[in-house]
């Protein structure tokens, strides 16, 4: 079947043929119902009649249909015109990997980032039993973003089924009956080429193979004939990929030699251990250009002998004196989970079990992990939102904090393990908490640090931290020290505290912009032997471990702190082993997808291009739109298509809660310390509008920002509270909205009116200008967590959090209400901000980057 452009296809208008694809032609079409262009494979006609080749094209479309991953082709509707069937799947712009390569050898940096997302794509097949088995570098599609995509499931194996030997033909595509091979030849794997039953390990060996092509420039297994290529690949190996490419780490080679391993026990167990493999490889920087060691002349050979005989003399004496002044390494990381749900902490583990929050903000779960990796299991409690402060020294009970997703309203209560009622210990607000090894709890309010008993009875002030605001403190294991993180915000910098248990004798161990150390540090706490801190340094987006020797140098001085880890991997929240020898992790790779949910398929797919973005917000008209890369918090503006894209704040300036105005002539947005801005929408210097004033938004005539003030009042015991406020962005004048104290997120829903959150977050309300009243709109069981009205000004939308996570939709109209979707299982990042599209769904930023627990092994000297 042939189509012209303007040919229609159900609702579809073809624009122009993009050639073969699979089994099928390729066309692009426009898709008038969502605005976007699409791709469209039809299966010829002579080919409908083969009942094989039909079932194989079916097959392709269920088993793409039934994953949902940024690195495989997504898949949106299967259907029929005139007798052929047809796939509509999303518009790809770029190259086959087969097209890159044949440019010649991939840098190494670059071939390992394509094959971690082919890894992360396989991994998700795999999840849903489904195993590609045709893996190949045309089939593996490179974006103009750099993103691959898995292409072409014609041959996906959606269950066991062995299959005997048989074929000489290159690539076999013929049938799936016993006799017959499938797979293309040079990149099965021994037991496809010995027709025997294959897994997804089997798609492992595959990608062994592009790897090994990418790095190499060449085939690891091709002869002259396909009966030579598959005898090659069952009983030969083919050149290490550092013959052919000198500049191949060593340990890159050992993955892809792993990969092609012969048996397939010998492989890597899944493709999440690979993908984790070649990320804990770039950690390294063993995917580096890979350069050479210099070779020493060999007339300069004595001097330099001579030297290392006095190194050696001075290391010895060294040692001698005062013992190793050798660095700690991280020699080795390795993922303990293995799932899609994001996962924060802090972590705590009594030895045996590694214990952490996994879920989206707002809905948190407690959940638990062994300490060799396994299948993560849910800690059960009656709590909504708790959040891990600590464990006690036998492992009993957990310290948590539960709290109000947006204020600071923070309780703290403990759980006994492995199950019980959990106990509320202290009814006031608290910032921070955590244990004595004694079952004491010390906790961190505005006014200062406290401590109290087992129960959370008899709270004493530590009097001489009073007058410093903290957070994450943390105890040594003997007890006797505590040291505490600080945020001098006229500095921009973060200092770290030491001092003994009863609060004297406080004095600074880490200055952030000291000491090669970035800006921002947190989280310091103690090895189990006391003679290192470890810690969390911020840099480029990305968090990474620090330690700090807990002794003075050799020669005296002060103790220099050491990277353990230098991305590409951020690793935060962390907790030492029982006995020290590694570092629990949630160890992430952080990349978003920006997904609105299609009422037709019941699910998110991807909006805008997948982009890497959080806060999209568009004009009134549609045809604008405002939003915040991720991770690096920078404001961009476009079309909606994607053109005339221009950036608008830059690093290190961190852009939250972006808003374009309704004509979309500018964007308000507010930044990492609680400011509100307005730029102009083609650029420029943004217009500091107020302090304390946060997520800005329109009035429909653009002349007003409401904003959520914070009110500084020591007096309370949150240290200040909100309220609500206009500002005139003609005049810059600010007024406060009249009784709106404790309440937060104010929207405009009508030229005079807006709606916020009450303090308890269980209500909205509304509030209007012309009587100045307010007025309940909306309750609900749970906590509202996030909210925003669509770009025309008819609906309002929101989702409520808990152990039930959900999104709602509301006509202004006649206020009725309608359940959207569910978002329980929804994998978002750090931000779950919900945006509204033009066509009134809701839009939100899917997790599409790694984020596990890992165990880090460190040498320590």
């Amino acid at each position: 079947m042939s189509l012209q452009a303007g040919a229609k296809l159900g609702t579809y208008e073809i624009i122009a043929p993009l050639g073969a694809g699979g089994m099928g032609e390729v066309y692009r079409a426009r898709d008038p119902q969502l605005g976007r262009d699409v791709a469209i494979k039809i299966l010829p006609a002579s080919l409908t009649r083969d009942p094989d080749r039909l079932r194989r094209f079916e097959q392709e479309a269920r088993a793409a249909a039934a994953l949902n991953h940024p690195n495989i082709l997504a898949v949106y509707q299967l259907g029929m015109h005139e007798g052929a069937p047809y796939l509509v799947s999303e518009l790809l712009e770029g190259v086959t990997l087969r097209e890159q390569l044949s440019r010649g050898p991939t840098p190494v940096r670059k071939a390992v980032d394509y094959a971690t997302q082919t890894a992360r794509g396989l991994a998700a097949a795999h999840e849903k039993g489904i195993v590609h088995r045709d893996l190949k570098p045309e089939n593996l599609f490179l974006t103009k973003d750099g993103r691959i995509k898995i292409l072409d499931f014609g041959l996906a194996k959606l269950m066991p089924q062995p299959h005997a030997a048989g074929a000489d033909a290159a690539t076999l595509t013929e049938g799936t009956e016993p006799g017959v091979v499938l797979g293309t030849v040079g990149y099965m794997s021994p037991e496809q080429v010995r027709g025997q039953g294959t897994d997804h390990r089997t798609d492992l060996f595959a990608l062994g193979a592009i790897l090994y092509e990418l790095l190499t420039g060449k085939r690891a297994f091709h002869k002259p004939t396909s009966a030579e290529t598959m005898t090659a690949i069952l009983h030969e190996d083919p050149p290490s990929a550092s013959q052919l490419a000198p500049g191949t780490p060593p340990a890159l080679q050992k993955v892809v030699q792993r990969c092609l391993e012969k048996t397939p026990e010998q492989r890597f167990h899944s493709a999440s251990d690979l993908a984790f493999a070649l990320e804990a490889l770039s950690d390294s920087g063993s995917a580096q250009s890979g350069a050479l060691t210099p070779v020493v002349g060999r007339k300069r050979w004595p001097w330099f002998a001579a030297a290392a005989v006095v190194i050696v003399l001075l290391f010895l004496i060294a040692v001698w004196f005062k013992g190793s002044s050798a660095s700690p390494v991280v020699e080795s990381v390795v993922q303990l989970t293995n799932d899609p749900n994001a996962k924060t902490g802090p972590l705590a583990t009594d030895g045996a079990r590694v214990y952490f929050n996994q879920g989206p903000r707002g809905s948190l779960k407690i959940s638990q992990v062994s300490v060799n990796g396994g299948q993560t299991a849910e800690v059960a409690t009656t709590l909504s939102n708790p959040q891990i402060a600590g464990l006690n020294s036998d492992g009993s009970s957990l310290l948590l904090l539960v709290s109000d997703y947006l204020t600071q309203s923070t309780k703290m209560w403990s759980l006994p393990l492995p199950a019980g009622e959990p106990r509320k210990l202290i009814d006031l607000d608290v910032n921070d908490a955590t244990m004595f090894p004694d079952g004491h709890v010390i906790y961190a309010k505005r006014d200062g640090i406290y401590v109290a008993e087992r129960d959370g009875s008899n709270p004493r002030k530590l009097d001489p931290l009073s007058k410093y605001h903290f957070v994450a403190p943390n105890i040594s294991p003997d007890g006797k020290r505590l040291v505490l993180t600080a945020h001098d915000r006229q500095a921009g910098i973060s200092i770290t505290h030491e001092a003994l248990s009863d609060g004297s004798g406080m004095r600074d161990v880490l200055k952030g912009g000291t000491q090669g150390l970035p800006a921002e540090i947190c989280c310091a706490r103690w090895t189990p032997d006391e003679k290192y801190l470890i810690f969390l340094g911020e840099s480029g987006g990305r968090m990474d471990l620090w330690a700090l020797p807990d002794q003075k140098p050799l020669f005296g001085g002060t103790p220099s702190p050491v990277r353990l880890t230098n991305g590409p991997l951020s690793y935060a929240d962390f907790v030492p082993s029982r006995d020290g020898k590694q570092i629990f992790s949630v160890c992430s790779q952080r990349r978003g997808e920006l997904v609105r949910f299609e009422p037709g398929v019941h699910e998110f797919v991807p909006f805008l291009g997948g982009i890497s973005a959080t806060d999209p917000t568009f004009s009134r008209d549609g045809q604008w739109v405002a939003y915040v890369s991720y991770p690096d918090q920078t404001l961009w503006r476009s079309r909606a298509d994607g053109s005339e894209r221009r950036q608008l704040t830059y690093a290190p300036e961190l852009t939250t809660f972006a808003r374009i105005s309704p004509d979309g002539s500018k964007v308000a947005f507010s930044n990492g310390e609680g400011s509100s801005y307005v730029v102009d929408a083609n650029g420029g210097t943004p217009r500091k509008l107020a302090e304390h004033a946060t997520a800005p938004d329109w009035s429909p005539d653009g002349n007003l920002l409401a904003v959520t003030g914070a009110v500084l009042d020591d007096s309370v015991p949150q240290g200040g509270y909100y309220q609500l406020k206009t500002i005139d962005v003609r005049s810059g004048e600010v007024s406060v909205i009249p009784d709106s104290k404790g309440k937060v997120g104010p929207w405009f829903i009508a030229p005079d009116a807006v709606l916020a959150v009450n303090e308890d977050q269980s209500k909205f309300l509304r509030f209007d200008f012309k009587t100045q009243k307010w007025s309940d709109m909306i309750t609900s069981p749970g906590q509202f967590v996030n909210w925003e009205s669509s770009p025309d000004g008819k609906y309002f939308l929101y989702s409520v959090g808990g152990n039930d996570p959900k999104i709602f939709r509301m006509r202004l109209a006649d206020r009725s209400v309608e359940e959207v979707t569910t978002m329980k299982g929804f994998a978002s990042v750090d931000n779950p901000a919900l945006s509204v599209s033009p066509d009134n769904l809701p839009v939100l930023t899917r997790n599409s980057g790694t984020q596990e627990i890992c165990a880090l092994s460190v040498k320590w000297p």
